[in-house]
């Protein structure tokens, strides 16, 4: 009785389209890709550019490491790290940052554009002690790690829905430029 109610579970599950967690097939346009990040003064990768190429590569895409070969071209630009002061105490000192990422994508497919440019931010909030510097220097590290992993999802998501639409509603051998839906903000809050 509860073998058959495991497989009617699953098979329901299935059937419904449910996937687990990073187990998506992902769109045709993102199988094989090449991340161009426009960065001046580049002298190592960004952490969102390792974040998003390990991202494709576990779900079963293959990242270029030069634009020929590559299906599709993801390039990422004016990627900005700022930290903004939220509260101030009644004795003039910091109590709480935030720090906010934005970071400008596009994707196209040779000459056409899959994806016109967009925006994408996120924010997170801390508070700061200054009995507490070094924690609080880690801390906000690992919120900016956060953060970066956190976009690159968001990013995934974000080409998965307009990539994987667009080439449902259409033939394998035309793929139309889709209009830019507006910037994507989001706020994380702990």
């Amino acid at each position: 009785m509860r073998i058959t109610l495991a497989i009617l579970l699953a098979t329901l599950l299935a059937g419904c389209g449910f996937h687990l967690a990073g187990s998506r097939p992902l769109p045709e346009p993102l199988k094989t890709t090449y991340i161009d990040v426009i960065a001046p003064y580049r002298v190592s990768e960004p952490p969102l550019e390792v974040s998003l190429r390990t991202l494709i590569q576990r779900r079963g895409g293959l990242v270029k490491s030069s634009p020929e070969g590559a299906r599709s071209i993801i390039k990422l630009s004016n990627l900005k790290e700022s930290r903004l002061v939220l509260s101030i105490g009644v004795d003039g000192k910091v109590l709480e940052f935030q720090l906010v990422t934005s970071v400008t994508y596009q994707v196209n497919v040779g000459d056409k554009v899959l994806m016109p440019p967009d925006t994408l931010s996120l924010s997170r909030s801390y508070s700061f002690n200054a009995q507490q510097v070094l924690a609080k220097d880690a801390e906000e590290a690992r919120l900016r790690q956060f953060i970066q992993n956190e976009l690159a999802e968001l990013l995934l998501l974000r080409m998965e829905a307009v990539l994987g639409r667009s080439v449902a509603e259409t033939s394998t051998t035309a793929i139309p430029t889709v209009e830019p839906a507006g910037s994507l903000d989001a706020v994380v809050r702990p």
